[in-house]
This record gives C-alpha cells, structure tokens and sequence, in this order.
C-alpha cells in the first residue's frame, strides 16, 4: 500500500537544524506524492497573575508585540516549505499539559501512514516522544537526524535494512515497502560475529520475499568487532552512502518502565541518516 498521508510534529524551538529539518521532511512527502499534516504543540504552562500596585510601570509583552512566537515560527515555516515544494499540506497548533504533549503527537499519528520526526542528538525530550510515537501509535516513524540535516537527501535511491530475524524488523520491512520498490539499490544487513547458516537462510529468505515485491535486494553480513550493533550499523550506513535504514525497534517492559534495547536506543539518539523504524 503506498504512502499517501503523513504526520509531522513540531515541538521546541525554531533553531536554524530544525527549520532545515522540517524542510527536508516537507520534501520527502512531496516525493512521495502524500499529503503531510502538520502539529504544533507547546506546553499549557500555568503562569501566576502578577499584583501590580498604582504607579507600577506597565509591564512589556515578551519578545514585542510583532515577534512569532516558537510554535508560529514553526508553522511559518512548515507553510513556506509546503508552498516551494507544491505539496499538499495542513496544519494546526495547540497548547496541551506537559504531561500529554507526546501521548496527544502518538494519538494523531495513528491517522497518517507515517510519523515523520526531527531528532535532535541525545535529547531526552525528543526521545520520549518517539517513545510514544513507536508504542501508542501503532505506525512506523521516519526519523531525520537534525545534525547530518545539510547531507540528508529526500529521495531515498540507497537502502538497508537491519535485519536480526525478528517479527519487528519482519514488520519493519512490511511497512517500508513503498521506499524499497522506489529505491535503487536495497542492502540486507546482519551484525554478527558468529554467522550460522540459519541467519544465511533467513536473510536470503527475506531477500526472495522481496523479489515478489519487485525489489532486488542483496543480503551480506557484517561483524561487530566489539562495538554496539547500534554504531556498527551507522559506521556501515555512513561508508556504503546509504540514504535510509529500515529497522524493528525492542524494548521490554520491568516494574512499569519502558527500558529502550541497545541498538534503538543508539540509533534513536543519534540517528546516522534517515531512519525508517517501527514496533
């Protein structure tokens, strides 16, 4: 099923990354010829009514009357980028308590095919709505690295996927069909330091699995050498000049916390390229 609708949140401050960001994930809805619906949300933050006493000079409004705030700077520019790339687009913004900001993101989200999210490197707010985003939404994410946002290309002609044999990296490639039919070349990657031949099968497996689907994949295997799958898979993106990894996210629940696995909390933090993820 093609990508047809697609989510964008805007959270934080309209730093000079995350305005390039929200212009690289503006193009990318426009390369998939979908419509791309964008949310602005800012914390609903209790402020305490002033006493002012006779003869106190009136206090100034913030930032001047004619400056935009963060979440208007967001908008201004999601609509200029909308308007360049002639795509379809609509937008809103909204105040809601700190607490709900990321649960009300994940419960808009499960009406787009996909969630696309401006990550900002080792934050952990940023973390904690991708968190909500992958585990109540129930759609995939693409996450766009805000520090590697000048190399980032919106058309994806260079692709892997990290594949460790699960049901969510099997779910991952399901719904990253449409990006892998469009792209050129599509990668099937495993880190391992002990290749079996039940890993040689498995991959081969997905790789004919893909060629119904008119994808003509290559399978290969990589060894760790020590370091964390996470990096390992970055390293590997970054000298092969792949476009975008498709990948299933882990986690485990214990006395009600959410604990991140290795490999997506690595890739979370710091995403190498774009990064196609879902549980």
């Amino acid at each position: 099923m093609p990508i047809k609708d697609v989510f964008l949140p805007l959270v934080g401050q309209p730093r000079e990354q995350t305005l390039a960001a929200i212009e690289k994930c503006v193009a990318v809805a426009a390369d998939l010829g979908a419509r791309i619906t964008a949310l602005a949300l800012e914390d609903e933050v209790f402020v305490r009514p002033k006493v002012i006493r006779p003869g106190d000079p009136e206090p100034a409004e913030a930032g001047g009357s004619n400056e935009l705030g963060d979440t208007q700077q967001l908008i201004s520019a999601f609509s200029h980028a909308a308007a360049r790339a002639n795509v379809r687009a609509q937008s809103r913004s909204a105040k809601v308590p700190a607490d709900q900001l990321a649960l009300t993101l994940a419960e808009h989200a499960r009406f787009a095919d996909l969630t696309l999210v401006p990550v900002k490197p080792h934050d952990s707010r940023t973390e904690h709505i991708i968190e909500a985003l992958l585990f109540e939404s129930g759609r995939p994410l693409l996450l766009c690295p805000e520090q590697h946002v000048d190399e980032l290309r919106p058309e994806f002609e260079n692709v892997m996927i990290a594949w460790d044999h699960s049901a969510r990296a099997a779910r991952a490639v399901g719904d990253a069909l449409p990006i892998l039919q469009a792209a050129a070349s599509v990668r099937v990657l495993t880190v391992t330091d002990d290749k079996t031949e039940a890993m040689a099968q498995s991959g081969m497996s997905l790789v004919d699995h893909l060629r119904e689907h008119g994808i003509h994949a290559t399978f290969e295997t990589t060894e760790g050498g020590g370091s964390s799958t996470g990096k390992v898979l970055g390293s590997w993106a970054n000298s092969h000049a792949i476009d975008a990894i498709v990948m299933g996210a882990y986690h485990h629940s214990r006395l009600n916390e959410i604990v991140w696995g290795g490999v997506t909390k690595t890739v979370i933090g710091e995403p190498p390229c774009w990064v196609m993820i879902s549980y």
